[in-house]
């Protein structure tokens, strides 16, 4: 049972009425914003009546922005595309992730909102945070850096690498929490093991960047530390936190997170996989609907930890389908083009492999209860036009397609 200090504020144990009711409000004021301060949200939303959005069906109605397409918007109007609020001036720093993506920090005490990933996790005011995540180019040491430092605690810069200097330097200073990637806090514990050093004060710690498998967890249990993973990116911030026991991943109370089916703006059925969709509600850098590129889903029931927000399943894979077949690329977006044009079509899936002379062959498996071949014509001439290429459609028994988020399964062997 937990008690009032296990949690960070009083809306991690609100009812869901009350949570969903001010999710609601808050996405209706951030589009409010967005199109009165935002140049790339005032076009993309300007169809967009804020006073239409009343639950998450009506938000369906906004399209998402994914982040596949960042490069390519912010490099229209760099350094962000129009989507933050503010001139670079009134930033505190910009930092640049692979592609190059370049994300703003606004100068906020906690920018990212990871304070509470790090409260759940048992750290408190008075802690020395040992943080091994990188500052440079990305925002990473300093998502945890300004987390933990709005939480009262002091913290070590280490970022990674130079193994002995750091062990030496746990060993010396004394941290009782580890912030960084799994792997690294391993090499750290099996170096100072080797070297004779005592690095028992650390205690707990947050990690994420890297799947957390079961054998580090084995591994970080029989150290005495207590360990859990987060899942945030350098767009969005903190998404979604694990706490202990450890069920799921709890989404933060300051986002509202959907997931869609992979190339649409459509809601998933519940417990289907899908794409990560995020609204932050952040005045600088007001994300609405911003697609991860990252495969997940909603977990039912709530945390034995007692919060009651939504949880997450975890990284499940990649949203980004697309494929090259015949040497041109076919996208989520054509499949899910393909199902619009014929309702009779409840699900459906693109399947590539190659034939007998490892030529390209696209087959359309679809779930409907219309079996004609009037609707198999029209479908292999809808494949065709959105395409550009040739495939064939098969009708495939209802629920018999996997519901596991993907829209083309790429089927096809190269070894």
């Amino acid at each position: 049972m937990s008690d009032a200090n296990s949690f960070l504020d009083s809306s991690e144990t609100r009812s869901g009425v009350e949570r969903e009711a001010d999710l609601i409000t808050r996405f209706k004021d951030q589009v409010k914003h967005a199109q009165a301060k935002s140049n790339y949200f005032k076009e993309r939303l300007k169809n967009i009546d804020s006073k239409s959005i009343v639950d998450r069906d009506t938000i369906c109605q906004i399209p998402v922005t994914r982040k596949t397409d960042l490069k390519a918007i912010q490099a229209k109007a760099p350094p962000f595309g129009g989507l933050t609020t503010s001139p670079v001036s009134g930033l505190a720093r910009l930092f640049s992730s692979p592609g190059p993506i370049y994300e703003p920090q606004a100068v906020n005490e906690d920018f990212w909102r990871v304070k509470r990933a790090l409260y759940s996790v048992g750290v408190r005011c008075g802690s020395l945070v040992y943080n091994t995540f990188s500052y440079h180019f990305t925002p990473a040491g300093f998502m945890m850096d300004y987390g933990a430092r709005a939480l009262g605690c002091a913290v070590f810069p280490a970022g990674i690498g130079q193994t002995e200097l750091q062990a030496q330097t746990i060993a010396e200073i004394r941290p009782d929490v580890y912030t960084g990637t799994p792997s690294f806090l391993k090499i750290l514990l099996e170096k100072g093991n080797e070297m004779g050093l005592d690095l028992s004060s650390l205690k707990r710690g947050i990690v994420g960047g890297e799947a957390l498998l079961p054998s580090a967890r084995k591994f970080f249990k029989e150290s005495h530390i207590e360990i859990c993973q987060t899942y945030a990116t350098a767009d969005v911030g903190l998404i979604a936190y694990e706490t202990l026991p450890d069920q799921g991943l709890i989404i933060d109370e300051d986002i509202l997170v959907e997931i869609v089916r992979p190339g649409s703006n459509d809601a998933v059925d519940e417990g289907e996989v899908g794409e990560v969709v995020v609204t932050v509600f952040s005045d600088i850098y007001p994300l609405i609907r911003f697609g991860t590129g990252d495969l997940s889903m909603f977990i039912p029931g709530e945390s034995a930890c007692g919060r009651t927000n939504r949880r997450l399943k975890g990284w499940m894979g990649r949203a980004d389908q697309t494929t090259k077949v015949k040497g041109m690329f076919v996208h989520p977006e054509q499949v899910n083009a393909v199902v619009k044009r014929h309702p009779e079509i409840q699900y459906a899936r693109l399947n590539v492999d190659h034939d007998a002379q490892d030529n390209d062959v696209m087959t359309l498996e679809f779930e409907s209860t219309v079996d004609t071949a009037e609707l198999n014509a029209s479908i292999v001439s809808t494949l065709r036009d959105l395409t550009k290429l040739r495939g064939t459609v098969t009708n495939v028994p209802a629920n018999s397609l996997a519901r596991d988020g993907k829209v083309i399964d790429d089927r096809r062997k190269y070894d």
